[in-house]
């Protein structure tokens, strides 16, 4: 069967030939990241990821849900009953050899540490952003490197709803704009929009819901594909910016990234695995260095969406469930780091992260990918 007839019966254009073809980034799990930790310590839910202007790659995990054999008994207790576990430090800095560097966090005077965190940030000023996303958690937290605190936008248990000014609302993620000092916050476990502060002064400079509209906090029902797309976020989960301006938010539950200008304009929408359902598809995403590309993990189906980024349309995708190294058991956390290195942190029974070295451009891995248009 000649190459064209395939092409023919897959219903493929000269544009889908292209995309089926064109060459796409590669990557290979690397073993040695990270290195070993301290023995006795236990590694929650991961629940954040960064890299910074070094090439750290910073770790943000959840102690809290630790199993009882990890949290309550052996090491942790008073008198010991076992060499074995304490929690380790929420936050966790790695240089690129997969070197512990340093690790905090936690409890303390002068700030409120969220209930469940979620979400790290380190900006261009070395400030180390956090987020979290329990019951309570109204907030986010502005650290130096070294783990003193700064400041704190928010109080717990505080927050009114998407329109409020002073407090968030279970905030999952956020990122600060180089180019305008600017905090962005995915506001969404109980709030449902974008909401920018002022990264200095910690005021709100503005806010928006899904397609620029007004954010509401109104019960959208269960998610229907076959629905046309919903108006407002379901759980913005993800926020970046990308070097020529534009705001990429991962709505999770509604299988979507959506971009905006920085004021808060709709600009274009991309759908991905959009018959998703469970937690949905769209957990994180993150830039190549080029920008070509953006980078959606799928804490559903267990992959790592590569998509192109002025189109918004899958290029390829690698990952597959399971346990063992290389292979993603709910991926809920990713960075990036200057090398085009792609890292992946996992929720739940996961409660690892892991390393896919870039290994150059090749051809996509031949899976018939679902499209991203509506």
């Amino acid at each position: 069967m000649t190459r064209l007839l395939v092409i023919a019966m897959l219903g493929l254009g000269a544009s889908g030939l292209a995309q089926q073809t064109a060459s796409v980034p590669k990557f290979q799990y690397d073993p040695s990241f990270p290195q070993p930790l301290p023995e006795n310590w236990a590694i929650g839910a991961i629940g954040g990821m960064a890299v910074d202007s070094r090439d750290h790659v910073w770790v943000l995990h959840r102690p809290g849900p630790l199993r009882t054999n990890e949290r309550f008994f052996g090491a942790g207790e008073n008198p010991p009953k076992a060499e074995c576990c304490i929690p380790a430090p929420p936050v966790l800095e790695f240089d690129q050899e997969g070197r512990l560097v340093s690790s905090w966090g936690g409890p303390g005077t002068g700030y409120e540490w969220p209930q469940i965190e979620h979400g790290i940030f380190v900006d261009h000023r070395d400030n180390v952003w956090i987020g979290g996303s329990g019951e309570k958690d109204a907030h986010v937290l502005k650290f130096t490197r070294q783990g003193t605190v700064i400041a704190q936008f928010g109080r717990q248990g505080r927050g009114r709803g998407s329109t409020d000014r002073e407090n968030l609302g279970g905030p999952a993620n956020l990122t600060v704009d180089p180019a305008t000092n600017e905090l962005y916050v995915a506001d969404g476990y109980r709030n449902h929009r974008v909401v920018v502060l002022d990264a200095e002064t910690l005021t709100v400079k503005r806010l928006w819901g899904a397609y620029g509209n007004v954010p509401d906090d109104t019960n959208l029902g269960p998610y229907n594909p076959d629905a046309p797309p919903a108006q407002q976020f379901r759980l913005p989960h993800n926020v970046a910016v990308s070097r020529d301006g534009f705001v990429y938010v991962s709505d999770r539950p509604n299988n979507r990234i959506q971009v905006f200008r920085r004021e808060g304009t709709f600009v274009k929408e991309g759908f991905i695995a959009r018959r998703t359902f469970l937690a949905g598809a769209a957990s994180g995403l993150a830039f190549s260095p080029d920008q070509r590309f953006l980078y959606v993990i799928d804490g559903a189906n267990h992959h790592v969406w590569i998509l192109r980024r002025d189109t918004l349309e899958v290029a390829d995708r690698f990952g597959q469930q399971g346990i063992f190294g290389g292979s993603l058991n709910v991926p809920h956390a990713l960075a990036v780091d200057s090398r085009g290195n792609i890292y992946v942190g996992e929720n739940f029974d996961g409660r690892r992260f892991q390393r896919f070295v870039y290994k150059g451009m090749g051809a996509p891995n031949g899976r018939l990918l679902p499209s991203t248009r509506p």
